[in-house]
């Protein structure tokens, strides 16, 4: 997409954080579009490895995780902007443009989500979206991810997604724990 348009010049491309980190040092680049899910070493430490070596680029994410447990450590690790991977084309091209100008670019979802962390009273957690609180219901009457995604007519992609997202707003690491906090707190029926 990048390298057919004449306002930028694709100076490399990498398959995991090493290879990353080598890159940028062998060609100087002044934007990095970085993935956060990355095998070998993930964005947010390829990130932080690149500022500790003393690299001028700016690192902008993209990437399709907008939890907050995946937006503060990027953020904190030196990122200038952080989109996700629907963004359209010409919204990464602005993008790709105002952070080699050094300005901060971040999705709307990320911006809102920020604001909200923010204005949040403390200690208060996100509370879960409509959809997530339906995957949830279908996980703990042990539907699988597929049978989920049928019975509410999304991709089985999309109902991982939806329970990343549940699982860091609920503070959990997998499906189990994440039904087991959703019932302590109310959230899904007992039926």
């Amino acid at each position: 997409m990048f390298a057919g348009d004449d306002r930028f010049t694709v100076l490399g491309e990498a398959g995991d954080g090493r290879e990353a980190l080598a890159v940028a040092a062998a060609v100087a680049p002044d934007v990095i579009l970085m993935d956060l899910r990355m095998p070998v070493l993930d964005g947010v430490s390829t990130i932080r490895s690149l500022k500790a070596g003393g690299s001028a680029a700016r690192v902008l994410v993209l990437t399709t995780y907008d939890t907050d447990s995946d937006v503060l450590p990027a953020i904190k690790a030196g990122a200038t902007g952080y989109l996700l991977k629907d963004a359209p084309r010409e919204d990464l091209f602005r993008a790709v443009v105002a952070a080699h100008r050094g300005e901060s670019v971040l999705s709307p979802s990320v911006a809102g989500r920020l604001m909200g962390r923010l204005r949040a009273p403390a200690g208060e957690k996100e509370p879960l979206s409509q959809r997530e609180l339906e995957v949830l219901t279908l996980i703990a009457r042990g539907c699988s991810n597929r049978e989920t995604a049928g019975k509410l007519f999304i991709s089985e992609a999309t109902v991982k997604t939806h329970l990343l997202h549940a699982y860091a707003k609920l503070g959990v690491r997998d499906r189990a724990a994440a039904v087991a906090a959703a019932f302590e707190r109310g959230l899904l029926g007992r039926d």
